[in-house]
């Protein structure tokens, strides 16, 4: 009598487990890429979300073509967990330029941005911003103008991954007239319109006189990838007095990494007073740069 044959489907477990290991050593994958790219597709569905994140950075990385619907499965996925269909927007964003023929997937993302749903919108937004992606500026500047805050940020983020200088004036009319929390958005990209330089670290010197402590910061933050402390040292004086302790304790640690014990000495009056500044990072922050030049009394330190 014969036996029926049983065909054993691979249980989730076991496929989990197979990209695990797949995912652990890239050298198994590509020795074994023709089973591992199907094994990883299919873990897709189950993992949980750290081992997706990893699964797809492994395929956005060594299988675009094969990755990117599935990808776009997950973003557009109203099931899945938020933080996973944020992370396949941003891999079809990371592997868009180097698709064979884009067009499919712009033709997509381009009905997706105009979704009535907002999570649809702000992925699809996110996923547009890629360099050379000119056919979606159009759409992406509408999405500056969108009701939800959320998306009006992620297409100042969008815009500037287009890498095209022509965006900066636009951009520069929103940080004028746009709500404060696009305003830092765009503040937060600028510095990366690498040849407009010397109008962008302008316009964030400007805004280090803004009234807001957040937009004050921002700036802070972002100067340092186009200015020498070194050559602003008035700037970082005036740092030193702001009402904004984070601005402070900034202005501090640029100092103490990116001069020298002379000039240091020149800003002595300016840190001493800091010991005994009302936050407690920031005296932390002035007793570091003291005690490190040894320029103040001892007994003070």
């Amino acid at each position: 009598m014969k036996r029926n044959r049983v065909i054993e489907f691979d249980p989730r477990e076991r496929i989990l487990e197979k990209a695990k290991k797949y995912v652990e050593s890239l050298e198994l994958f590509s020795a074994e890429a023709d089973q591992a790219i199907p094994v990883l597709l299919k873990a897709l569905k189950y993992a949980d979300r750290d081992l997706k994140h990893t699964i797809m950075l492994v395929l956005g990385s060594f299988a675009k073509e094969r990755i990117v619907w599935p990808l776009y499965d997950v973003m557009t996925d109203p099931s899945e967990n938020e933080a996973v269909r944020h992370d396949a927007s941003i891999q079809l964003s990371v592997i868009g330029p180097f698709l064979k023929d884009p067009q499919p997937l712009r033709d997509k993302l381009l009905k997706e941005i105009e979704s009535s749903d907002a999570e649809r919108r702000l992925h699809a937004t996110f996923a547009l911003g890629w360099e050379g992606n000119f056919q979606a500026a159009i759409p992406l500047i509408e999405r500056l103008y969108d009701s939800e805050i959320r998306i009006q940020q992620t297409a100042v983020n969008a815009l500037c991954n287009l890498r095209d200088d022509r965006i900066l004036r636009l951009l520069l009319d929103r940080l004028e007239h746009g709500p404060l929390e696009q305003k830092r958005s765009i503040l937060l990209n600028l510095w990366r319109f690498y040849s407009k330089e010397e109008e962008v670290r302008e316009i964030y010197l400007k805004y280090l006189e803004h009234e807001d402590p957040e937009l004050r910061f921002n700036v802070l933050v972002c100067l340092r990838p186009i200015t020498e402390v070194q050559k602003y040292l008035e700037v970082y004086r005036r740092c030193l007095k702001d009402k904004d302790g984070r601005i402070r304790e900034l202005a501090l640690k640029r100092l103490a990494e990116e001069v020298g014990e002379s000039v240091l000495e020149s800003l002595r009056g300016e840190i001493e007073p800091l010991l005994k500044d009302s936050d407690i990072k920031v005296q932390k922050a002035a007793l570091k740069i003291l005690r490190k030049n040894r320029f103040s009394s001892p007994n003070r330190l």
